[in-house]
């Protein structure tokens, strides 16, 4: 009796030992949940390949009045904001080496005729008269020289967008004015290497200032520079912008944006584009044989509420656009209407 009393604890404690291990196995082998989603049908779409880069506005045309010429500053006849045209008189410099200079070549010009004379009557040679007129051309020149640096003029039309000194002032390094044309400006972008083939003269492009709240203006390619930057693999391209009412201004921050033609694309729902945390890889999941597959794509244009899809996706697959919160690379899902 007490050999069966002692084992009869033990038997039973097995027994109980047994069920519950069967239990476990159970809810192990038990069907994972199914999620619910919505999917939407790959199709490949014509998509404008539209291309955005940040530029400057600059003057068309920029010219730093300065005098060739050491003398000091006597009248600045224009300031900063002032519309000039060209051959506009604009800074006065100290005149008295050109008084000097003209009063040595009225002496020349008098001596010259006396020459002339002479030399008609037998005078003087041929030779002595060909030196006194070298002599008068040379004074000529220098005080033309003198006259073009005492009173400064603008070579261009356009706008004073600097001033560097006040009367009194003896110039040094920098220009005293500086005159911008900016009827038209050119708005200058670096442009990634890859589209190098695709930049053609005379193109156009959309330009927008962020100071005029994204206006947008047209322009065309005027110029594309033949050299490549190789530290950034960007080339520089020139945008010529019609600015007749002169509300872009040099130096303000611009996006330019270019079309290079059009691309069959897939075109996928925004709702299906999901952003890998920690990192800015995009993904999608598509529905393959009952589960969702992770995928990664590479994003090109947004259009209206969809995304242009550049690599990750075929025509034809079906990607997950609702239900796709929360899923994992093989959850089992069930396509609904």
């Amino acid at each position: 009796m007490k050999k069966i009393f002692k084992w009869f604890p033990l038997a039973t404690t097995a027994l109980l030992l047994a069920a519950c291990g069967g239990k476990n196995d159970t809810a192990e082998t038990a069907a994972p949940e199914t999620t619910n989603v919505r999917v939407e049908e790959v199709r490949l779409t014509p998509v404008e390949q539209l291309q955005t880069f940040t530029a400057t506005v600059e003057g068309n045309a920029v010219n730093n009045i300065a005098s060739g010429a050491p003398a000091r500053i006597r009248r600045i006849l224009v300031d900063v904001g002032a519309n000039v045209r060209r051959g506009q008189a604009l800074v006065q410099m100290d005149g008295s080496n050109l008084s000097q200079q003209q009063t040595q070549l009225q002496s020349l010009r008098r001596d010259y005729e006396r020459y002339k004379e002479l030399h008609a009557v037998g005078g003087v040679s041929q030779q002595q008269l060909d030196q006194m007129k070298t002599q008068l051309d040379v004074a000529e020149s220098a005080y033309g020289n003198l006259a073009e640096n005492t009173t400064l003029t603008s070579p261009i039309s356009g706008v004073v967008t600097a001033r560097n000194y006040d009367p009194g002032d003896m110039p040094a390094a920098l220009p005293i004015l500086t005159i911008e044309n900016i009827n038209p400006v050119k708005v200058i972008v670096n442009v990634s290497e890859s589209f190098y083939s695709q930049v053609v003269k005379g193109i156009t492009a959309q330009v927008q200032a962020d100071a005029l709240n994204e206006e947008t203006f047209e322009g065309k390619v005027s110029l594309i520079h033949p050299s490549i930057n190789p530290a950034s693999r960007t080339f520089p391209v020139e945008i010529e912008v019609n600015n007749s009412d002169l509300r872009l201004r040099p130096g303000m921050f611009a996006r330019v944006t270019m079309n290079f033609g059009t691309n069959e694309r897939p075109l996928v729902s925004d709702r299906a584009v999901l952003k890998q945390t920690g990192s800015d890889e995009r993904y999608v999941f598509v529905e393959k044989d009952g589960k969702a597959v992770y995928t990664l794509v590479e994003l090109g244009t947004r259009v209206g509420d969809k995304y242009e899809i550049v690599s990750g996706l075929n025509a034809g697959d079906r990607v997950i656009v609702q239900g796709n919160s929360g899923l994992i690379d093989g959850t089992e899902v069930k396509i609904v209407e």
